[in-house]
């Protein structure tokens, strides 16, 4: 019964790793498009 609790918790924490790197790479993709976008305007004016 303890073998099936340890595995459930590192299963849970490895999924919430993965869940946070994708997250990461969102906001980064996102920050890289606002300044893209940002540096278009700025050389537009």
């Amino acid at each position: 019964m303890t073998r099936l609790i340890v595995l459930a918790v590192l299963l849970t924490g490895l999924a919430a790793c993965e869940t946070a790197k994708g997250v990461g790479r969102d906001i980064n993709k996102a920050g890289t498009t606002i300044s893209d976008t940002a540096e278009d305007v700025q050389q537009s004016l």
